[in-house]
């Protein structure tokens, strides 16, 4: 039983606080809804590996990470904010993901591109434990590589530009690297679930702490313990996981904005706030 259990709960974790860590970054670029646009490219791209015969699973990260990288480009060229580039993945991707699904053989509704939109927590070994591990690796390098430029994009794009930042590169980098995350955890934990860990912590966090660097590192804590304590409810009450986490990450959120700071003082005045955080 706990050979089951434990790479479970590490893989719980550690999406937890990828998703919640990222998921700050989401909700400040106002990119919610790359949860369900990625998660739909890689449901169209499993079920397209259906047709040709090919994996699933390969071709469903496969086609998600197609469509990450290519979020930056399409943004920049039709000049649209990412938020409605975003709005048009998603139900192209449904829609080339039903149509592929019409030509598999054999009835739909148990196919295995369907169980991509809510995964199987319990079916992670420990080698996606250690996949997992490897994201957290990179996501902290790049983010701790790039510390300024990225602070900088998140508080204020105009004038980050104005002080001779490239914002662009890096605003490509944050869509493959959210992207990515989703592409690779989404087999492991659903689409459902890996979009409410993006939003929930995040939302939570934002509603604890003004400073962008405190906000994210509090997400990626708030993520893991949503899914620890997530985790720990199912297991008590035999619900299911994904439901379970999706619903204490809610009280968790409903709580910060019980206890909010910001519901007691006023909000730091934003240009000076963004003047002080691109300095450092």
């Amino acid at each position: 039983m706990w050979a089951i259990l434990l790479p479970s709960l590490a893989a719980s974790l550690l999406v937890g606080f990828l998703c919640g860590l990222w998921g700050a970054v989401v909700v400040r670029l106002q990119l919610s809804a790359v949860g369900f646009a990625m998660a739909h490219a890689a449901f169209a791209g499993a079920a397209l590996g259906l047709v040709l015969g090919l994996s699933p699973v390969a071709l469903s990260v496969a086609f998600a990470l197609l469509v990450a990288g290519i979020l930056g480009p399409i943004t920049e060229t039709t000049r649209l904010p990412p938020e409605v580039v975003l709005g048009v993945v998603f139900p192209v991707t449904m829609a080339l993901g039903f149509v592929f699904l019409s030509l598999v053989p054999g009835p739909a509704l148990g196919s295995p591109a369907l169980s991509l939109l809510w995964g199987s927590v319990l079916g992670v070994g420990w080698r996606d434990v250690s996949l997992l591990g490897g994201v957290l690796g990179l996501s902290a390098g790049f983010l701790l590589l790039f510390r300024r430029e990225v602070l900088s994009l998140l508080l204020d794009r105009a004038l980050a530009e104005e002080a001779g930042i490239p914002t662009r590169p890096y605003l490509w980098a944050v869509l493959f690297a959210v992207g990515t995350l989703v592409a690779i955890a989404l087999r492991l934990v659903g689409g459902i679930l890996i979009y409410s860990l993006l939003l929930l912590p995040a939302a939570a966090a934002t509603q604890l702490a003004y400073d962008m660097k405190k906000i994210m590192g509090l997400a990626g804590l708030i993520g893991a313990g949503a899914a620890g304590m997530g985790f720990g409810t199912s297991w008590a009450l035999d619900l299911p996981l994904g439901a379970a986490i999706s619903l204490v990450g809610a009280t968790i959120l409903a709580l910060a904005v019980l206890f909010s700071p910001k519901r007691r003082r006023p909000r730091p005045e934003g240009p000076r706030l963004a003047s002080r955080n691109l300095g450092r």
